[in-house]
């Protein structure tokens, strides 16, 4: 596979002439979004054999912006240059070997859109933009020169193969010309005859026009006048021309005479089984290639994808060839957009071609047969998923609309992808396979549509009728729960598919009817545990392997366990405190059954918490408990996780993907990251474990790629911190910025998700520049990986400005300008405030304007006014003709005739009045004529009512007032006016109407100030005002309001919920405090530890103090961080821990003097009052409740010394009330776990503050008789000697000990234990009183007053040579040398599996043959050790003695740890090498004995050889 990882990159990009290219010797490079992708092709791809000859080997990156041209140096010797040109405005020249810019120029001022690497002069680049600017530029001189020939936009040009001065330019109106850059580009040709955009240029590959034997009469044009042909011109000899354009011509131009000489109409194919949506109309991009080496033939693309083959010597038929005419569906099936030729190192001739549908196809000159495809994404991949049933079928949901299914397992072809886009239409966020079905696979969309794919068949997938609001988060299939499972066996599937959407609701679907409803699991949830408060917004569904315990997680960090079939609650853990993200449980299949109980979460924060939920799951309470203590925490990414996955061929291994751009593996049981993968520039969505190499990943991210990785191959091994980090966020940054849309403003609002649909996603207009996601989103602004969005309206609600926003009913059509024009009027005039004086001089407009003007005419038309006004007054006998025309003619004479003069006259003004912008003028004119009604209706029609118009309007009546009032509301809704608009239907009485319109436009504080005032107290629409708002308000995070509307809709769980969302210490302190006053008592509880355990992080102990003395309940806590803060300032003071900050001690702290146990007692009595035994007792039991997981060598020292205060609290505790059994065992647990931790330094600590005296008192208080705690005693004696034995040793080897030899010889574990000695650089204190504390540097030789107290603690070792615990060790030590090597074994078989050859059949190698090489693997690091073959059947001999060895141990001796006998045998051996003096012969003969019995493994074998010979 080599070392790149690999990767199925993003789509070339689409509608750009010339952005892909390839070089003799196999080198092909296309643009994607913002990059270069490079795939070697032929034999120097190293391919498996029998796979296809190619492999993606980098990527160019570097541009901001999309990149738009592509093209190599064709000359010999410099083919490792090529040049790209980008929206970012550059066009950078780069070498391919270092992937580094070699120089790059920035001369275009518009968007560049042709490029092309002269083939004759080897330095020059020409460049052309949108505005019709040419660039040439000269890479060795640096020089340039700038052409503008036609103020056109260019789409392509190509330089001439045979004269180094000509260069072609295709426009987009459908001109070609040709010019000489020597004479300043001057047009030689300019070659008309196509009328739609140039697409491809191509130059004849042999010059002169020999080659084609065309008939000019025949198929003679008009002659058209081109640019001045003089015959001095270099094209005198001639040159043939070739151009495609999207008029669906290809024509053959003749550069001698400047004229066309063929035209070649695209031939309309029938459709062979291309799977094209019908509903597309069809495109046409027309790209060509001349081949160089068959002058006579021509390649093009067609319509639908299809490529041609024409034949140019019979000019007068259209003559072509298909290419892969006799294959189906190896034709693209989308137009193609470039076609580069590739000659490999064997000298194959073949054809490269990129097109829409996401392929690059290779094809062979030779056969016009397809040789391979390269699939490609055109968005992010959001999600991927395993098939169990199908192995190595990775499914793979994309931003672009389409699921992949890709056979990773494929023998003949490494990218084995298929295309499901039927019934997809929107970006593909969540997949699922069907644990046992064949082919069946789930899908959900970022529209909120849930589906079922048959990935075996060609049917359209099914869709659920019941669609989320939003985004599909998660999918998963698991046990029906009522109601589905109340059918009988037959009746209902055995597994239903449960989705959850970014609203927060959980559905279940039943697989058999997706017509029927989906049922909401909250009803199930609320009934089954009788939960009266809101459920939280659930973000994540996980079930366990076994399908009996679902997990939700959600949006306030909190993850609930349930138990089917009632989703009985029984567990919820409040560990994260943001948005869950991701839920994963750990595979069945571990060598320890326990591991199942497994979870691993990840949320918004960077850290990874695993729980156990063993003793939850098996204890079957009735009522829930509640988590607050992980089992494992890893931390190390610096921003959300994403998504986890378990590893399926190892116990406890996990693999994290993160929005720090990285992907990281973990061993969680020791908290350990094992390696970090670097290889995306994005955030990563996704990642996935393959099922069938244990060292391979997958991974998706928003740079649109998927890569293949291995973990072995990883140099880092933790996510970058720092400025390793930022580097990564520049990587990130350098993608491309989502452009903002030039076109159309958006008029309606849109919520702001969907504005950011990718244009070209649903291949939207040419104009959108490249595919889909494809250089227009970045970040998508998506939602942030699941945070909720705020519709636009929102926003301006909360601005409670008002918006102009045009009307959409029909009826305002008319009036939609007036409104808009007035507004933006009325803002403009408002800052020239004249003076008031101004305005008082000016005159009120006149009501009759005509009229009057009318009658200040000249004095002719005035008599004649009087004139006709007599005659129509006055002629006794019907006003003939004539006069009414005069009357009709001169309206102001209404006034003094009849009242329907008047009115004609009132009519004329009140459109004069309309027409000059005047209402209400007109509105007073139709008051004066009685007709109110009349007026109210023009008015509403036009949205034109005013306050004044209202006000009147009872004079027409009931009935028109309250119409009116209604009109008016909604005139204003549209104008924005809101609040005034339900004011005025409070008018009317419609109180709810009035606060549903608050309600529904957001304004929540007047909805409520108008429904308390108006309605009953009890009315539900109060409680349900109150619960929106808050919700609103929680979701743009102000917590304390949220929590007010919680407390006013009398919800205080929810508030108390809310406040503590901040997760700082006074918000917590402040939830704590609500919830105990509302009767919360348990949350009250958890949440002041969990402020507590805040302060404590900061060192505020006074504080934590404070708010644990909140909860009567958390007494025991007070206890446990009394004694940390006791610690803490004694370890401080003898300079053991590193204090970063100032720390506010209590009081009581203050005297140091006496015992630690007294000290602890003492202000245990004093602040706690603490003395009965009862209290004690109280204190016990509640601490014991607490139960914390065991320590590891990453587990952080403030977590380490917390648990451990907790252990030595309740060892105080009971020695308080004469319990020394669980005293004893609760020492030896807070020993174990500074042991575990590999952290010395406190151990000694813990055994110096609480056994001063040594084990002895313990020993008289517990009685000779044989108590069940004897071992845990003898356990807890042996690790205090441990203790003392090394103390002995450093002090005789001074402060540099030969560390190498005992750690070597020692456990793992000890590594640690020596970083701890260093880094304190302090040898810790003897215990007894007399010892003397050794300088740090004193010299190796040996001290008397030691060598006493050192023959007490030699006598005393003897109770580490234990028999029975060195047997039992070396039991343990043997089955987890042969379980690894059996892993080792498997891991190399799967290997060989996956990298064999399989065509020449499987080698058969028997079990024993492959246990040898495996074994020969595992041991090379011990070089001189033989490597000694095992066989299979003999490993499993091995693991079945040492596990019968093992069970026959009683109980006793396996339940408590003891230290490593063989490590302590070793260290005296050492300490007599030094220092022969010191060691009894006796116990030397001991220690070797021990050795030689039961070194037998290869951590042992070979101290053994240096000490027993």
């Amino acid at each position: 596979m080599g070392q790149e990882p690999r990767v199925l990159p993003p789509s070339p990009n689409w509608y750009c002439a010339r952005c892909s290219d390839a070089v003799p010797g196999g080198l092909f490079g296309f643009a994607a979004r913002t990059s270069v992708f490079l795939v070697r092709v032929g034999p120097g791809a190293d391919a498996i054999p029998g796979t296809p000859p190619f492999r993606v080997i980098g990527e160019l990156v570097g541009h901001t912006e999309r990149v738009s041209g592509f093209t190599f140096s064709h000359h010999p010797g410099q083919y490792n240059l090529c040049a790209t040109s980008s929206d970012d405005g550059t066009v950078k020249i780069w070498d391919v070997e270092t992937k580094t810019v070699v120089t790059e120029h920035a001369l275009h001022q518009h968007t560049i859109s042709a490029l092309h690497w002269s083939p004759r002069v080897k330095d020059l680049i020409v460049s052309g933009d949108e505005k019709g600017v040419v660039f040439c530029y000269w890479l060795n001189r640096n020089d340039s020169q700038h052409l503008f020939i036609e103020p056109r936009t260019i789409l392509c040009l190509t330089c001439s193969p045979h004269h180094e001065d000509l260069i072609a330019i295709g426009y987009k109106d459908g001109i070609v010309v040709i010019i000489d850059i020597s004479k300043k580009g001057e047009v030689i040709h300019r070659l008309r005859g196509h009328d739609d955009e140039i697409h491809s240029i191509a130059w004849c590959p042999l010059p002169g026009e020999d080659c084609l034997s065309i008939n000019q009469e025949e198929n003679s044009e008009p002659e058209i006048p081109n640019g001045k042909v003089t015959a001095q011109t270099p094209v005198a000899k001639g040159c043939y021309l070739a151009t495609g354009s999207k008029d669906q011509t290809i024509r053959i131009w003749s550069c001698s005479r400047g004229r066309g000489v063929m035209m070649l109409k695209l031939p309309s194919l029938k459709r062979r089984g291309g799977g094209i949506d019908p509903t597309v109309k069809e495109r046409l991009w027309l790209t060509l290639h001349w081949p160089k080496d068959q002058p006579t033939q021509l390649v093009s693309s067609c319509f639908g994808g299809e490529l041609l083959l024409w034949d140019l010597t019979q000019s007068w038929r259209r003559k072509y060839t298909l290419f892969s005419a006799s294959s189906e569906g190896q034709n693209h099936s989308r137009i193609v957009f470039n076609l580069c030729p590739l000659q490999t190192e064997d000298d194959k001739q073949l054809l490269l071609s990129t097109s829409m549908d996401r392929d690059v196809k290779c094809w062979d000159m030779a056969t016009l047969e397809c040789c391979w495809t390269l699939p490609s994404l055109g968005g992010f991949a959001y999600s991927l998923a395993f098939s169990p049933v199908d192995t190595g079928c990775l499914a793979i949901g994309v931003g672009d609309g389409m699921i992949r299914i890709w056979n990773t397992l494929s023998i003949k072809n490494n990218y084995d992808v298929k295309n499901f886009w039927q019934g997809v239409k929107s970006k593909v966020t969540a997949l699922c396979w069907h644990p046992t079905k064949e082919g069946c696979l789930a899908f959900g969309t970022d529209d909120g549509k849930v589906g079922l794919y048959d990935t075996y068949s060609s049917k359209p997938p099914q869709i659920s009728s019941t669609y989320h609001k939003k985004t599909v988060y998660t999918l998963a299939w698991g046990p029906p729960v009522p109601p589905t499972a109340l059918g009988g066996e037959g009746d209902r599937p055995s597994l239903t598919l449960y989705s959850c959407g970014g609203e927060g609701i959980v559905l279940q679907h039943n697989p058999w009817k997706l017509s029927g409803e989906a049922f909401d699991i909250n009803k199930l949830i609320r009934d089954t545990n009788s939960i009266t408060y809101k459920l939280p917004v659930h973000t994540e569904i996980s079930w366990k392997a076994d399908g009996k315990i679902m997990a939700l997680g959600n949006e306030d960090g909190s993850i609930e366990i349930f138990r089917v079939p009632n989703l009985k609650l029984i567990c919820t853990i409040q560990q994260h405190h943001k948005l869950v993200n991701t839920i994963s449980w750990h595979h069945e299949h571990g060598s320890q059954p326990e591991l199942s109980y497994l979870m691993a979460s990840g949320s918004n924060n960077a850290v990874i918490y695993v729980h156990n939920l063993q003793t939850v799951i098996e204890s079957n309470s009735e009522s829930p408990v509640t988590i607050t203590e992980p089992y494992r925490t890893l931390s190390g990414h610096t921003a959300k996780i994403t998504s986890l996955a378990w590893s399926p061929h190892h116990d406890g291994r996990l693999v994290s993907a993160s929005y720090d751009g990285t992907a990281q593996v973990w061993d969680t049981l020791q908290e350990e990251p094992l390696c970090n993968f670097r290889g995306h520039r994005g955030r990563l969505f996704c990642v996935v474990w393959s099922p069938l190499d244990p060292d391979c990943i997958y991974s998706g991210a928003d740079d649109f790629c998927v890569y293949k990785w291995l973990t072995s191959m990883q140099e880092h091994s933790r996510p970058p911190q720092g400025k390793k980090s930022i580097e990564l966020e520049k990587k990130r940054l350098s993608q491309p910025k989502p452009k903002p849309k030039k076109k159309k403003k958006p008029t309606s609002r849109v919520p702001i998700k969907q504005e950011l649909c990718d244009r070209n996603e649903d291949e939207g207009v040419k104009e959108s520049s490249g595919p889909v996601e494809n250089g227009v989103s970045d970040q998508e602004t998506e939602e942030e990986a699941r945070e909720p969005e705020l519709p636009c309206a929102v926003t301006s609600a909360v601005s409670k400005e008002p918006i102009s926003c045009t009307p959409v009913s029909v009826g305002f059509e008319k009036s939609k300008v007036t409104i808009n024009n007035k507004v933006t009027l009325l803002k403009k005039e408002l800052p020239k405030e004249k003076s008031e004086a101004l305005m008082k001089k000016r005159k009120a407009r006149s009501i009759l304007p005509l009229s009057t003007s009318l009658d200040h005419r000249s004095k002719e038309e005035i008599h004649q006014d009087c004139l006709v006004l007599a005659t129509a007054k006055h002629s006794k006998a019907e006003p003939n003709e004539d006069v009414s025309a005069d009357l009709e003619e001169r309206f102001h004479l209404g006034l003094f005739t009849d009242r329907a003069t008047l009115y004609r006259m009132i009519e004329v003004e009140g459109k004069g009045h309309l027409e000059n912008g005047h209402p209400e003028l007109f509105h007073q004119l139709m008051l004066w004529k009685g007709d109110l009604k009349g007026v109210l209706r023009t008015a509403a029609e036009r949205g034109e009512l005013t306050d004044n118009l209202v006000a009147m309007a009872p004079v027409a009546g009931y009935h028109v007032w309250v119409w009116a009032v209604e009109a008016f509301a909604k005139q204003l809704c549209f104008q924005d006016q809101y609040v005034k608009a339900a004011s005025h239907l409070l008018s009317i009485h419609k109180v709810y109407e009035a606060v549903e319109l608050l309600k529904s436009n957001h304004f929540y504080r007047e909805a409520i100030a108008v429904a308390k005032a108006r309605l009953r107290p009890e009315d539900p629409i109060l409680k349900d005002l109150y619960l929106s708002w808050g919700a609103v308000l929680e979701k743009d995070g102000h917590y304390a309001l949220a929590a007010k509307c919680y407390l006013g809709a009398t919800s205080a769980y929810d508030a108390a919920k809310v406040l503590s969302k901040k997760g700082d210490a006074t918000s917590l302190r402040t939830a704590a405090e609500l919830a105990s006053i509302v009767g919360e008592n348990e949350l009250s509880a958890s949440l002041a530890l969990r402020c507590a355990q805040e302060l404590l992080l900061a060192r505020n102990w006074v504080g934590a103090q404070e708010a644990l003395h909140l909860h009567e309940s958390l007494k025991g806590q007070r206890l446990v961080f009394c004694l940390l803060e006791l610690l803490s300032k004694h370890l401080e003071e003898k300079q053991l821990l590193e204090v970063k900050s100032s720390s506010s001690y209590n009081a009581w702290t203050a005297g140091s003097e006496g015992l630690f146990v007294e000290r602890v007692t003492a202000v245990w009595k004093t602040a706690f009052s603490l003395d009965s035994p009862e209290q004690y007792q109280a204190a016990v039991r509640q601490l014991q409740s607490v139960k914390y997981p065991s320590a590891t060598s990453n587990t952080p020292s403030k977590q380490l010394l917390l648990h451990l205060c907790h252990d030595l609290t309740l060892a105080v505790l009971s020695q308080q009330v004469a319990s020394w059994d669980t005293a004893v065992e609760e020492l030896l647990r807070a020993v174990m776990r500074s042991y575990d931790s590999g952290n010395f330094t406190i151990m000694q600590e813990v055994h110096s503050a609480f056994l001063p005296e040594g084990c002895d008192h313990l020993r008289d208080k517990l009685g000779d008789h044989q108590s069940p705690t004897t071992p845990a005693f003898k356990s807890l004696e042996a690790f205090f000697i441990y203790g003392r034995l090394y103390e002995f040793w450093w002090s005789l080897s001074g402060p540099c000990p030969e560390s190498s030899i005992w750690v070597r010889a020692a456990h793992r574990r000890m590594t640690s234990v020596e970083q701890s000695q260093q880094l304190n650089n302090v040898s810790p204190e003897e215990t007894e009183p007399k010892a003397s504390q050794p300088e740090p540097s004193r010299p190796p030789e040996l001290d008397v007053r030691l060598t006493e107290e050192g023959e007490q603690i030699l006598r005393a070792c003897k109770e580490l040579f234990s028999e029975e615990h060195a047997s039992l060790q070396n039991s343990q030590r043997t089955v987890a040398e042969v379980q690894e090597t059996l892993a080792d074994m498997i891991r190399q078989h799967q290997k060989r599996q996956l990298c064999k050859p399989t065509a020449d059949g499987p080698a058969k190698n028997e079990p024993e043959q492959e246990a040898e090489q495996s074994l020969s693997g595992s041991q090379h690091q011990c070089k001189e050790e033989k490597s000694e073959p095992v066989s299979l059947p003999e490993l499993t001999k091995r693991l079945t003695e040492a596990n019968e060895r093992i069970a026959k141990f009683p109980e006793s001796i396996k339940t408590w740890p003891f230290p490593d006998v063989l490590e302590c045998c070793l260290i005296l051996l050492h300490i007599k090498s030094q220092h022969p003096g010191c060691v009894t012969h006796e116990m030397q003969q001991q220690a070797q004995e021990l050795l030689q019995k039961y070194s037998n493994t290869k951590v042992y074998k070979r101290h053994c050889q240096t000490f027993c010979t």
